[in-house]
């Protein structure tokens, strides 16, 4: 008997762990993100990828399953997968965009850019776009960050203290100051 019990603890504690391990991010798409925010404000966070995009992928590995940015993500952020290449079709800002020329032939390889993309003038990828509570893009964020990288980002849009940041001295002040939290 002592066995079983010590068999179920063992297997209790390591289903503990894998479930810890296996946080994700609530990923949505830009459509329910903007319906989300219509009945409950708050800052959306998009990551617009490609699919052979190596840096994307190291993105998705290694900063967006770090536990610390899971849970600041999901708490503050509706967050949002966006292949910027993809076929998806978008209402924003009360106008349609899709991608008529995406070629499905080559959905793993270099497409036609998404309309979207296109508009928020994506231009290299990965690309982690802020937008505010109204669905309007407080800022283009460019580039594979690792989590510190990104916490520094997530923690200045979603209070808007980017507000207060008008120059370059205001700038370095807050990245000289910032208190890192996220481990990994």
């Amino acid at each position: 008997m002592k066995k079983v019990i010590v068999l179920f603890i063992a297997l209790t504690a390591f289903n503990v762990s894998i479930n810890a391990q296996g946080a994700k991010i609530n990923w949505i798409t830009m459509n329910e993100a903007l319906e989300n925010q219509a009945r409950t404000p708050k800052k959306i966070m998009m990551d617009a990828y490609t699919n052979w995009c190596g840096p994307c992928k190291m993105l998705d590995k290694n900063t967006f399953q770090n536990t610390d940015v899971v849970k600041y993500v999901n708490d503050n952020y509706y967050a949002v997968k966006f292949n910027a290449e993809g076929n998806e079709d978008i209402t924003y800002k009360g106008q349609n965009f899709g991608n008529p020329n995406y070629d499905a032939s080559k959905e793993n390889s270099r497409n036609a850019q998404h309309q979207l993309s296109q508009a928020l003038q994506v231009r290299a990828y990965p690309t982690i776009i802020f937008f505010n509570e109204k669905g309007d893009v407080i800022a283009p964020i460019t580039g594979y960050k690792t989590p510190a990288q990104l916490e520094l980002y997530l923690k200045l849009f979603v209070n808007d203290t980017h507000n207060d940041i008008t120059t370059k001295e205001a700038w370095d002040k807050y990245q000289n100051e910032f208190k890192f939290e996220f481990k990994g």
